[in-house]
């Protein structure tokens, strides 16, 4: 049976180091369960260490937690990767910290803590997160793929780290699942300000980094259950599955 789900594919934790400490896993899940969304992705930049506290806060919680992640490719383009299960995130944590290289100042790039869903702190990622990793565009998205994700070009109304403000267009030999926009923007204005980009599913969400922030960004899907596979055919219009944005 095809259901509607609400979704905020792009969120943030404290682990990011432009998140803000207020963004742990039990705080978020209040704040989604307050903002009535069925399905968030939880997407840190270049780390995952967050993501199994967030989905632990959110047992008995009617809220799916979708395990992601936002890579920084070499062109310096942010792209999001969502998985069902956190071993497929696992394998793309392995991909990245491979060639993510630098270590974090806190004093200058931000705290990156690891908090578990009891509100603890567990300790500290000291990889540069907000760096670029060595992994150009299509090897990225070709990774992501590999490991049966989706790859979602992130905020590509955003000057900086959005595709289009980063390379001036969208390659057409990179087979990118969705696009992303920000609330701010929104899909209306987006498609209006760039026609080519009719070919390509437009999706809304929030890139919280701060609590107040999520769900100001959604997209309700309307598919049988919140997967990968499900998330897939809605993006493709395919066997009675679609999305719809504000």
């Amino acid at each position: 049976m095809i259901k509607e789900f609400t979704c905020d594919l792009h969120i943030h934790t404290c682990l990011s180091p432009c998140g803000d400490l207020d963004m742990y896993p039990r705080a978020i899940i209040k704040k989604c369960l307050k903002e009535r969304l069925n399905v968030v992705g939880i997407c840190d930049h270049n780390a995952s260490e967050n993501v199994e506290y967030v989905m632990e806060a959110a047992r008995g919680t009617p809220i799916v937690v979708l395990p992601g992640m936002e890579i920084t490719t070499k062109e310096e383009v942010h792209i999001i990767a969502l998985f069902d299960n956190v071993d497929d995130l696992l394998f793309i944590q392995e991909f990245v910290y491979k060639s993510l290289h630098g270590m974090n100042r806190e004093e200058i790039f931000g705290c990156q803590p690891i908090v578990n869903e009891k509100n603890e702190i567990e300790g500290f990622n000291e990889h540069l997160l907000i760096g670029a990793t060595g992994h150009s565009l299509n090897e990225t998205v070709e990774e992501i793929h590999r490991c049966h994700g989706l790859a979602i070009a992130a905020h590509i109304d955003r000057e900086s780290f959005g595709i289009i403000g980063q390379l001036g267009f969208i390659p057409g030999d990179i087979h990118f699942d969705a696009l992303e926009v920000s609330f701010r923007t929104g899909t209306k204005k987006i498609r209006e300000q760039h026609p080519e980009l009719t070919r390509y599913a437009v999706i809304e969400s929030s890139d919280a980094h701060f609590i107040n922030d999520i769900g100001k960004g959604k997209t309700r899907f309307h598919m049988e259950c919140p997967t990968i596979f499900e998330l897939k055919l809605a993006l493709e219009g395919r066997e009675g599955r679609f999305f719809v944005t504000p």
